[in-house]
């Protein structure tokens, strides 16, 4: 449907989704500026003019708008019912509901066509109005009590939620695509976005950078292709267990109709609006596209109301009776015109849906967890005793941020004041300090990996300068002493055709593995097809010198044959590549990428093994998938790829980064696959994959595309993130970036902490009084 009546409302001039009195329509008369002509299939019934004159029985009467736009007519049907007085009553008892949570301040509805509505059971309602609850939110009974001519001819009872006076309300949408699909294609814009605004904020705030926060999953088709999909006119309602649904229109990733989800909308629970788990598609029973979709819990009957109309205009209703259930949806009735409050939030570039009003405090936990984490607060100890300056220079700050965590940071004393050869009682100051390293550091490289090894640092990475043929690599006492203008390179594995080494050095990584120092890589011969590889560093033997290397391995499966086959002529069947390694928990793993070209291409997939750390050359379990990748900014423009692999364990967590998207292109992103500690890692169900990339375009700010990252502690301990982007132009050559790795109240780490925002510079000076002994 083209966008200028895409939106367009009835909600003003048909309040309640239905004709019920002979007052005339005030019909929308224009839209984006353009003059609508309407017309009516009942002109009798009612005019095109909006005039009403009711029937005898029940009628539905199709409004159809059009526009020309650019010599071009373009169409949409409303099929409205109309409804006489002596079938109010009946109409009222079948579709009559309110929303579950209400806010203080709504107006309740007072008349229904010719018939009042009083409101009874709680004090909470004073004519109409919710009021606002003494101790915090309250969960009441109302009853609504239908009268027509001075008779009671209906009532309905309904349990609902009466928010505090601190309440905020949060606006689900999509977005319009950019017209650079580099930065921002349909398969990113087609997804759930929500912004937030607090009851006295002016305006709305865009979460999670104004990205999306949840994307339609993929399906798969019988020759193990993927089919890209996205979603629609999401809406968001809140459930009778205190959290939260989403229904959506499936759509293919493009925007064109998704013809495997005919008749069908996608259903979705969470708890926090951060974490998502997808029910299945709900089927409606007609066999029609869908165009739009409600969802609210109905406390008189104990079902789910899912308000639908299709293309051709009609609405439908359906019950869900258990919303985790989708077997358990009714057939489809006829239904009303859509009536729920579309917000404008003045975010950019955003597609509108619904809104819900929610409690204040999660409102602000949400906001706080889908913005950028900001330094607010430094702090050092008062005093300290010392007795050398070494005792000085080793008391650190701690900075704390508005999510509550916090973080270690070095501090410069100025002890030049201090006689450390007198006792007595000095005050000094400090300087905090954070390392930073501007974009870029080094140029023309990707996949990018430092490493620490007998007390210097070392820097790998696939080498673009040269056509990714060969592995070089970097020493120095430091990070900032690999990115030197004046560093070394030094080639450890050079193109050897007689070994089969001629193209594709792809994403070489160190490894210990049982105290002995390896290195996987991926390789091709003569004919295209990167396999993984492994080669061990010699006892006593320099990273940096090639003969101190044993010749490479290639990675074979627990029966030793190879892990990817090829075909007749030599060309790639399945490519292997991206291989990283795992030790936790007393289990050795390997995790790599994993694609099959032939005869369809499968898309890149993580798959994960077992290994003995005695041959890590050789698989001792049955390779098992823990990730495809279904989402779009995971697929986005036809690029299917999960590649990219890492692995950091915490106390409570493993937590694996990987890459989706293409490795050239600005919407390169990185999400997360999350295992508990203690857990069978073989058991993909084990694993959780985040529903939005972690880092991206939007989160890295002034980097494009980040991905293909690893993970170093720095001198100082701290956890960096190493990875590749692009910058500062969307189009270049692919460049390393570092930047620290914060680890958020949950224990989770945050990956797009940028320098202003992980040390505010206002606060990093410090003071402290030194009594010295």
């Amino acid at each position: 449907m083209n966008a200028l009546l895409d939106k367009l409302a009835l909600n003003e001039c048909i309040p309640m989704g239905v004709i019920l009195t002979e007052d005339a329509l005030k019909l929308p008369a224009h839209t984006a500026g353009i003059p609508i002509q309407w017309t009516s299939s009942h002109p009798l019934i009612l005019t095109h003019e909006g005039k009403v004159a009711l029937p005898e029985k029940q009628i539905r009467v199709t409004l159809t708008a059009s526009v020309c736009c650019e010599d071009e007519r373009i169409c949409r049907d409303f099929v409205i019912p109309v409804v006489p007085k002596s079938e109010q009553p009946a109409y009222f008892c079948d579709y009559f509901s309110i929303s579950y949570v209400l806010a203080p301040g709504t107006a309740l509805p007072r008349q229904f066509g010719f018939g009042t509505i009083h409101w009874a059971g709680n004090t909470l309602i004073s004519e109409g109005t919710v009021l606002t609850p003494e101790n915090g939110s309250e969960t009441v009974t109302l009853v609504a009590q239908y009268t027509m001519d001075g008779t009671l001819a209906a009532s309905k009872t309904f349990t609902v939620k009466v928010l505090s006076n601190d309440f905020g309300s949060i606006a689900a949408y999509t977005r319009v695509p950019l017209e650079d699909e580099l930065l921002y294609s349909t398969y990113m814009a087609y997804s759930l976005h929500l912004a937030y605004r607090g009851k006295q904020d002016e305006t709305y705030q865009s979460l999670h950078h104004n990205s999306g926060v949840l994307y339609a999953t993929a399906t798969i088709s019988s020759n193990d292709t993927i089919n890209e999909k996205g979603l629609r006119n999401p809406y968001l309602f809140h459930t009778a267990d205190h959290i939260f649904g989403v229904v959506a229109v499936r759509i293919d990733a493009n925007g064109s109709a998704d013809h495997e989800s005919k008749g069908c909308i996608l259903l979705w629970t969470t708890s926090n609006l951060i974490n998502f788990t997808e029910v299945g598609l709900v089927h409606l029973g007609v066999n029609e596209y869908v165009r739009e979709v409600t969802c609210e819990y109905n406390s008189c009957t104990g079902n789910y109301e899912i308000h639908w109309c299709d293309l051709n205009g009609n609405y439908y209703r359906n019950d869900l009776e258990d919303l985790y259930d989708v077997q358990t949806v009714s057939e489809p009735v006829r239904g009303s015109v859509f009536t729920y409050g579309a917000a404008t939030t003045k975010v950019t570039g955003a597609v509108e849906s619904n809104i819900i009003h929610v409690d204040g405090d999660f409102g602000r936990k949400l906001l706080m967890n889908r913005s950028p984490l900001m330094n607010i607060a430094v702090e050092v100890p008062e005093t300290a005793v010392a007795k050398t300056a070494d005792d000085i220079h080793a008391i650190t700050a701690t900075a704390f941020y508005t999510d509550g965590s916090k973080a270690v940071k070095q501090v410069k004393w100025n002890t030049d004041d201090i006689d450390f050869h007198t006792a007595g009682s000095y005050e000094i100051t400090g300087t905090v300090t954070q390392e930073f390293y501007p974009f870029p550091v080094a140029v023309g490289r990707a996949d990018p990996v430092i490493f620490r090894w007998e007390n210097k640092y070392y820097f790998i990475a696939t080498n673009d300068d040269n056509g990714n043929i060969g592995l070089y690599v970097r020493e120095a006492d430091t990070i900032q002493g690999l990115f030197t203008s004046d560093i070394i390179e030094h080639v450890i594995l050079d193109k050897d055709e007689s070994r089969g080494y001629v193209q594709t050095f792809w994403a070489p990584e160190f490894h210990i593995i049982s105290g002995e120092l390896y290195l996987f890589f991926a390789v091709s011969g003569s004919v295209w097809g990167p396999q993984a590889h492994i080669m061990k560093l010699k006892n006593g033997g320099r990273i940096i010198t090639a003969s101190d290397w044993e010749h490479p391995i290639r990675m074979v499966d627990k029966d030793g044959s190879y892990l990817g086959s090829v075909r007749e002529d030599g060309g790639a069947l399945e490519i292997t590549l991206d291989m990283t390694y795992l030790e936790v928990d007393g289990g050795s793993y390997v995790i790599w990428s994993w694609r099959r070209w032939s005869p369809e291409d499968s898309g890149s997939m993580l798959l994960i093994a077992t290994i003995d750390p005695a041959r890590p050359w050789q698989l001792t379990s049955e390779p098992v998938l823990i990730a495809r990748p279904l989402y779009g900014w995971e697929n986005n423009r036809h690029t299917i790829n999960n590649e990219g692999p890492y692995c950091i364990v915490t106390d409570e967590y493993m937590i694996m980064t990987y890459s989706g998207g293409s490795a050239n292109e600005p919407t390169y992103a990185v999400g997360t696959l999350t295992a508990k500690r203690g857990t069978d890692l073989l058991n993909p169900a084990n694993w959780v994959k985040s529903n939005a990339p972690v880092l991206s375009s939007l989160s890295a700010e002034k980097v494009y595309g980040p991905g293909h990252n690893s993970f170093v502690k720095d001198e100082n301990g701290d956890l960096m993130l190493v990875y590749h982007g692009i910058g500062p132009n969307p189009v270049g050559p692919r460049s390393v970036g570092l930047r620290r790795v914060h680890f958020d109240v949950n224990g989770l780490p945050v990956l797009d902490m940028s320098p202003e925002r992980d040390l505010n510079q206002e606060l990093t000076q410090v003071r402290l009084k030194v009594k010295v002994i």
